[in-house]
């Protein structure tokens, strides 16, 4: 019986180490995606509202943001320049700031009023954006990026 078991435990490690071996093929697929989902979505919101500055001022001006059209300017530059940075891959760790300082406004103002607890926080959309945006910053763009090409043709090393 023990042998059996035995023979049962290696047949399992074995296909754990062939199924981690072809997650690691695709690892440089995550980050990919990421950045893409955000980033077109950034794209898209950023554009809408740097085509329409007056509806997003006013909007602004009901959520008590100081100085509401230059922040309506501010948000729509850097979520339609963040957001084309993220899907390119191009200073991709410095383009998540301003998105993740606009996620976080939006949830402590326009969204403060339907948070009642952590249950409501997570199921905020701009909650989502927030948590993808920390997962990018810290793991950084992955293999598909601009960022990783001029890495390699300047030699310096990736973190």
């Amino acid at each position: 019986m023990l042998a059996s078991m035995a023979a049962t435990m290696t047949r399992v490690e074995a296909i754990r180490n062939h199924a981690l071996a072809a997650l690691d093929r695709i690892r440089w697929l995550t980050p990919l995606l990421g950045r893409l989902a955000v980033g077109l979505l950034f794209m898209s919101t950023g554009w809408g509202k740097a085509h329409d500055i007056p509806k997003v001022t006013h909007f602004f001006e009901t959520l008590g943001i100081p100085a509401p059209g230059l922040n309506a300017v501010v948000v729509a530059y850097s979520e339609l320049i963040g957001g084309t940075l993220l899907v390119l891959g191009l200073f991709t760790r410095l383009a998540t700031i301003p998105l993740i300082v606009s996620m976080t406004v939006a949830i402590l103002t326009a969204k403060l009023g339907d948070l009642h607890g952590l249950f409501d926080l997570v199921g905020f959309d701009e909650f989502t954006y927030l948590v993808v945006l920390v997962m990018i910053a810290v793991i950084g763009p992955g293999a598909a990026s601009l960022d990783h090409l001029l890495c390699k043709k300047l030699g310096w090393r990736e973190r």
